[in-house]
């Protein structure tokens, strides 16, 4: 348990004063922090630890264009000196790099070469332009993927065949397949393995080969960097007199029993003599053989999923130095494991994002969390980090804790190794992993049940303050000429055209993700954004800016006693909390319908559609803004992305008027269950399609295909189709069926249909809402039968019959039928806002309550009283035996 003088508090990074803490992509993101004269026991227990092991990533060794970071490296050396002189710790370093430095220095030594070869044989400079485009390609680290143009470009210009005898230092590429057969016709300034590269690259394109080409010269890489690194830290460690040793490991020296003693043996015996033993995989040996043999399985990873489960058994294999150091961590006696790596811990969700929240311990019982794109540098993403960092302190070993650090802060292995606490440091550094059930496991979950319940009454403040805000914005909004009001709709209906690109940008991000994160297909079809989305959602909106001003609009008026009126005017509800799924193009409908209205709003989507939704609420904040000339802030719009905000903010009854959920039956009925504030929705969108004995082919198929596939996955597509029993003797039922079928549409049998054999497969159940193209099949007797069949297992969304115009069938179903929307002889696609006019809608709804079916602006609307005396008028005149006035309550509209 944390110390009584400690206090936790969550701070917005983009204005943390610890330069080491900073988040670089600036978002707001939510950083747990603690404040503190004596830090949380479970990270003093760190310190206590007599053998540590430190990783540090390439993106810590290296900078981007390959060179040794001075800065860095020598803040590493000096703090591990400080543990082995301050502290007596024995420290073991695994260090990334090598193949980073290797590359830089091939590269160099390359074009060095060829830059001496040019020079001796008088090349022009457009030569040289071309040579250096397929030097360049070659030496990208993506051998295989060298154009052919490049080599062309590189062949032709060079001497001729004819000129070769003349040219001592003509380059001959050979065509042999064997590796090692590189050939030279004369000498040549140019070094074999890059020779072997330009032999290689033009003449196998299978995928063995090209592996092949670049795991031999990635190993060419490591044997030039491994010597490069060596050089730095020894020189490094030497200015802090600190001896170190370069031990290169492969697979097999973890395989094998006598290799590994011998492995243990050394590491102890540097160890025991006050020498660090820096630790990397033989690159040049092994060309990051486990690695290479899932690269192509990773090209087709999601760069955001989430984070993986660990193997539970015991594997004694590494594909990347985060896995080698949790390995070195078990078999070499190491008690905590430091991993250095480009981001401050492990986040929620990628950094980048707005909203992301590090997490100060990791449990994943606890915590759900979405890995991010991998750096550029180096091998392993974080999902790799975590995966190693739980295969550390995997119970039975030694090692019972891992932190992940950013190895960007300078003091991030004092502040979490050293002997003693530094409060000028800041607060605990990085994300602690922990073997479970251990004292140290149990009291980081109190300690982060402790900051959980602290960070939850910040959220709480959060939320109260969006909704104020937007409260009082929205008030602001109603005191401007409906003209100016109209001004912002138009503004916001253009600005969703002139940033399309902007907003399909971030789209296409969310369908990546979605594809790749295995997102089921009916999900996706909603997230998608189009040039015509957009197109119907602009005319969406200047229909409603094209309407009436819904304000202030008097419902009824009466005169209650002479000279005293009272009138029922429209006013807005206040603020509105909307929550959707997958569809983003939800958020500018929902916006537009709230600022017609006079609503403030509070809007959270779908994590699906995060970077959707953001460009979004960015587009229409500022076209709010440059509308209204600042009159009216973004923030009468707000964007809720944390989960816990929407916790939080059904509770504000207070502040906040009506919740209008939309999405399926689970969230519903969370959002009712978890409530005091009204609720305005529908739990399901199961609707039938009826076909009566009038009912025509033409009319049947046409309508049923529409109501079906026109868009399968929407809320008011067709899920039954109910046909009467005469309709299968005059063919209607089977020509209606199979325009379905030929429309791709799998049709599902209720117990009629299968006994009567219209379909093959039965249905699972009577009432599904399938949300792709898929429907069912049911046979019944009467009108009677399918109103009875409607009311047991529809959802009241919308409910259609297809009849011969003058049946009188048809007026009964649209008057017996208890749904929000009922329709003769029509699709149950036109169920929407935009297609009733209104529009747009926040929503359909099916309860019975304040609104019903699409639900516009007038469905955001409330009203007030307003009485109007044109003298003094109190009660105490209107009551007695002898009343001064008396009442008239005569109707004035």
């Amino acid at each position: 348990m944390t110390s009584n003088n400690t206090t936790t508090s969550t701070t917005n990074k983009t204005n943390n004063p610890n330069p080491n803490t900073t988040n670089n992509n600036n978002n707001n993101n939510n950083q747990t922090t603690t404040t503190t004269q004596s830090e949380p026991l479970s990270r003093e227990a760190l310190r206590t630890a007599r053998r540590v092991l430190i990783k540090a990533g390439t993106s810590v060794v290296a900078n981007s264009d390959g060179r040794p970071s001075l800065t860095r490296l020598g803040a590493i050396t000096e703090q591990i000196a400080e543990l082995i002189h301050g502290g007596g710790k024995e420290v073991i370093f695994v260090s990334s790099g090598a193949v980073g430095m290797g590359k830089r220095l091939l590269r160099k030594q390359s074009r060095l070469g060829m830059s001496l070869f040019d020079l001796a044989k008088g090349r022009t400079e457009s030569d040289l332009t071309n040579v250096n485009s397929a030097v360049n390609s070659l030496l990208r680290g993506s051998v295989h993927n060298t154009s052919q143009s490049h080599l062309d470009a590189l062949d032709s210009s060079l001497p001729p065949q004819d000129k070769l005898d003349s040219s001592l230092n003509k380059l001959h590429l050979s065509s042999s397949s064997s590796s090692s057969n590189i050939n030279l016709r004369k000498s040549h300034a140019s070094s074999n393995s890059f020779n072997c590269l330009l032999q290689r690259s033009n003449q196998e394109d299978d995928k063995l080969a090209k592996a092949n080409r670049k795991k031999q010269y990635d190993s060419a890489c490591a044997a030039a960097g491994q010597f490069e690194m060596m050089n730095f830290y020894s020189s490094l460690f030497g200015q802090v007199e600190i001896a170190a040793s370069q031990i290169l490991v492969t697979q097999a020296d973890f395989l094998d029993e006598t290799r590994l003693r011998n492995l243990q043996y050394a590491i102890e015996r540097l160890l025991s003599l006050g020498i660090v033993p820096i630790i990397n995989e033989n690159d040049a040996v092994s060309a990051n053989a486990p690695y290479n043999d899932m690269e192509e399985e990773d090209d087709e990873d999601d760069d955001e999923s989430t984070s993986p489960e660990p193997e539970e058994e015991d594997n004694e294999t590494f594909s990347d130095n985060d896995s080698l150091a949790a390995l070195c961590a078990r078999n070499f006696g190491a008690e905590v494991v430091l991993l250095l790596t480009d981001v401050d811990g492990v986040y929620d969700r990628p950094p980048s994002e707005t909203g992301a929240t590090m997490l100060p311990f990791y449990n994943k019982e606890k915590y759900s969390v979405t890995i991010g794109t991998k750096s550029l540098q180096g091998r392993g993403g974080m999902g790799a980090k975590i995966d190693a960092a739980l295969s550390a302190v995997k119970a039975g070993g030694s090692c019972t804790a891992c932190v992940i650090a950013s190895g960007s802060d300078l003091n991030a292995i004092r502040s979490i190794l050293g002997t003693e606490h530094d409060p000028a440091l800041g607060a605990p550094k990085g994300t602690l992993f922990t073997t479970k059930g251990t004292d140290l496991w149990r009291q980081c979950l109190m300690e982060d049940n402790e900051i959980s319940l602290l960070n939850s009454t910040s959220i709480s403040q959060e939320a109260t303050q969006m909704a104020t805000t937007a409260r009082n914005e929205a008030r602001k909004l109603t005191m401007l000429p409906y003209e100016q009001r109209q001004s912002i709709l138009r503004a916001i209906a253009d600005a969703l055209l002139q940033h399309e690109d902007f907003l399909l940008e971030a789209n296409a991000a969310d369908l990546l993700a979605a594809k790749q994160n295995k997102v089921d297909a009916p999900l996706v079809r909603r997230l998608k954004l189009t040039h015509d989305k957009l197109q119907t959602l602009a005319n969406g909106l200047n229909q409603i800016a094209s309407q009436p001003d819904p304000l202030g609009v008097t419902k009824s008026k009466r005169q209650i006693a002479d000279k005293l009126t009272l009138s029922q005017i429209t006013v807005p509800i206040g603020v509105l909390m909307i929550i959707f799924e997958s569809r983003p193009d939800s958020l500018p409908q929902i916006s537009a319908l709230a600022l017609a209205s006079g609503n403030g709003l509070l809007l959270k989507g779908g994590k699906e559609a995060s970077r959707s939704n953001a460009a979004l609420h960015t587009v229409i904040g500022d076209a709010i803004e440059s509308s209204s000339q600042n009159k009216i802030s973004r923030n009468i719009i707000g964007l809720v992305t944390d989960r816990g905000q929407v916790a939080d903010m059904l509770n504000l009854d207070n502040v906040i008027d009506l919740v209008i959920p939309r999405g399926g039956n689970a969230l519903v009925q969370y959002i009712k269950a978890n409530t005091r504030i009204p609720v305005l929705g529908h739990a399901d969108g199961v609707c039938h399609v009826y076909l009566s004995p009038t009912a025509s082919l033409d009319a049947s198929s046409k309508i049923a295909v529409d109501a079906k596939t026109d868009y399968p996955s929407a809320c008011n597509a067709m899920e039954t189709l109910l046909v009467h029993e005469k309709t299968l003797l005059n063919g209607v039922a089977m020509g209606t069926l199979m325009a379905l079928r030929a429309a791709g549409v799998k049709c599902l049998g209720g117990p009629n249909a299968m006994k009567r054999g219209l379909c093959d497969v039965a249905a699972m159940e009577l009432k599904c809402e399938y949300g792709d193209l898929t429907c069912m099949v049911e046979v019944v007797q009467s009108l009677e039968e399918a109103i009875a069949w409607i009311h047991e297992h529809g959802s009241g969304h919308t409910e259609s019959i297809v009849c011969d115009p003058e049946d009188p069938e048809g007026d009964a179903f649209l008057k017996h039928v208890d749904a929000a929307c009922v329709f003769k002889n029509a699709s149950t696609r036109f169920a929407d806002g935009y297609r009733f006019g209104l529009g747009a809608e926040v929503g359909i709804s099916t309860g019975r309550i304040h609104s019903r079916g699409p639900v516009g602006v007038e469905g955001l609307l409330t009203t007030k009283w307003q009485l109007e005396s044109e003298e003094t008028n109190y009660v105490a005149e209107y009551s007695g035996d002898a009343p001064k006035k008396i009442y008239t309550h005569k109707e004035l509209m």
